[in-house]
C-alpha cells in the first residue's frame, strides 16, 4: 500500500480510502468484518462512514458495524485512521424534530455523542461535514468544533460537498477564530463528473485540504457496465446513476469508447477510473466502497496500477475535463 499525508497535516492516510456505505444495507455483518479485516490486511488505514450510513429505518447501522468490528481488539481502531460525518436527521422517516440534523452547535454535540457510543471508540480522527448549512453561522460551526477538539473526541474537521467559495469561507473564518480550520474536502470526482476540477479541487489546494473523491466509477458507469450487460449482469451494473446515464446515447457512446479503449490495453474499468484519480493533482485517495472481497481486491490492485502517458491521453479525450476558473466558462 502507498500512503500519504492528508492535506497539510502530519497525519498518514492510505492511498485507498475504504468506504462502508454498503456495510449494512448491501453487506451482512460478517462480511464486512472481512472485508474490513483484508482491507487492513493489505495496509489500508484509512476508513470513510458517516451517521446516517444504514438509510431508512437503519440509520447508523453501519457505524454499529464499525464498532463490533473495533471491539473485536487486535488493535484495530489503533490502526484505523476513523472518519465520519454529520448532518442528515437521524430521527426515523416522518419523525424529524428540531435541532435533530444540519451543523448547530447543539446538534454537533448530540450527533458526535451518538457516533462515538455506535462507533464503540473514544475519539473519531476526522469528522466531516456532510453538507453546507445555510442556517448555521460558520462561527458557531467552528466553536462547537474546537470544543470536541479540546475534549480529544474529534482531532480533525473536514467538509464533504462544499463548493470551492464554502471552503474559502469556512477556513478563512476558522484563521480569523484561530481554529485549524477544513483539512480535507469528500466530493464528487470522476473521469465522468469532472467540475470539481474548476474550483473544489483549487480551493482545496489553496487551503491545504485533501481532496477525497467520492462515487470514483459514477456509480459503476466506469465499472465495466456495457461489458457486465452482455454478459447478463445488467440488473446491478446498469441500476441508479448508471443506467439512468446509460439511457443517454450521447454517454453510452462514450462509455463504450472507454471500455474499447481499456479493452485494446488489456485494462480492467474500474481499476483505470480509480488509477486515473490516484494521478490528479490534490487528491489523497479515493473512497472506494465495495460490498465484497473481490471489489476490495480489484480497488487495491489499481494503486500499483501505473497508467501511461498513451492511456491517460486518450482518456483525457474520451472524457475532457472542463477546464479551469473562469477560463471553463469565460474568455
Amino acid at each position: 500500500m502507498k500512503y500519504t499525508q492528508l492535506g497539510r497535516t502530519g497525519l498518514e492516510v492510505s492511498r485507498l480510502v475504504l468506504g462502508t456505505m454498503n456495510f449494512g444495507p448491501q453487506t451482512n455483518e460478517a462480511d464486512s468484518h472481512a472485508i474490513m479485516d483484508a482491507a487492513l490486511d493489505a495496509g489500508v488505514n484509512f476508513f470513510d462512514t458517516a451517521n446516517v450510513y444504514g438509510w431508512g429505518e437503519n440509520k447508523g447501522r453501519t457505524e454499529e458495524i464499525l464498532g463490533t468490528w473495533f471491539a473485536k481488539g487486535g488493535e484495530r481502531r489503533d490502526k484505523v485512521v476513523l472518519a465520519t460525518k454529520v448532518y442528515g436527521n437521524m430521527a426515523a422517516e416522518g419523525d424529524a424534530w428540531p435541532n435533530h440534523h444540519k451543523l448547530s452547535a447543539l446538534n454537533i454535540r448530540r450527533a458526535v455523542d451518538a457516533s462515538l457510543k455506535r462507533l464503540q471508540t473514544d475519539h473519531i480522527d476526522l469528522y466531516q461535514f456532510h453538507h453546507i448549512d445555510r442556517a448555521t453561522p460558520v462561527e458557531e460551526i467552528w466553536q462547537a468544533i474546537d470544543v470536541l477538539i479540546q475534549q480529544g473526541k474529534i482531532l480533525y474537521a473536514g467538509s464533504s460537498n462544499f463548493a470551492g467559495w464554502k471552503i474559502a469561507q469556512t477556513n478563512e473564518t476558522a484563521k480569523r477564530l484561530g481554529s485549524y480550520g477544513l483539512v480535507s474536502e469528500q466530493c464528487l470526482y470522476n473521469l465522468a463528473e469532472r467540475r470539481a476540477e474548476m474550483e473544489v479541487i483549487p480551493a482545496a489546494q489553496e487551503y491545504g485540504l485533501g481532496v477525497i473523491p467520492w462515487s470514483p466509477l459514477h456509480g459503476g458507469l466506469l465499472g465495466g457496465v456495457i461489458r457486465k450487460e452482455r454478459e447478463g449482469g445488467a440488473a446491478r451494473s446498469a441500476s441508479g446513476r448508471s443506467g439512468d446515464a446509460l439511457a443517454n446515447t450521447t454517454v453510452r457512446a462514450q462509455i463504450q469508447a472507454y471500455e474499447d479503449l481499456l479493452e485494446k490495453y488489456g485494462l480492467e474499468p474500474g481499476e483505470v477510473g480509480l488509477a486515473w484519480l490516484l494521478t490528479r493533482p490534490g487528491v489523497t485517495g479515493p473512497i472506494s466502497g465495495p460490498r465484497t472481497r473481490e471489489q476490495l481486491d480489484s480497488a487495491v490492485r489499481a494503486v500499483d496500477l501505473e497508467l501511461s502517458d498513451e492511456v491517460l491521453a486518450a482518456l483525457d479525450e474520451i472524457f475532457p475535463g472542463p477546464g479551469p476558473s473562469p477560463e471553463a466558462f469565460a474568455w
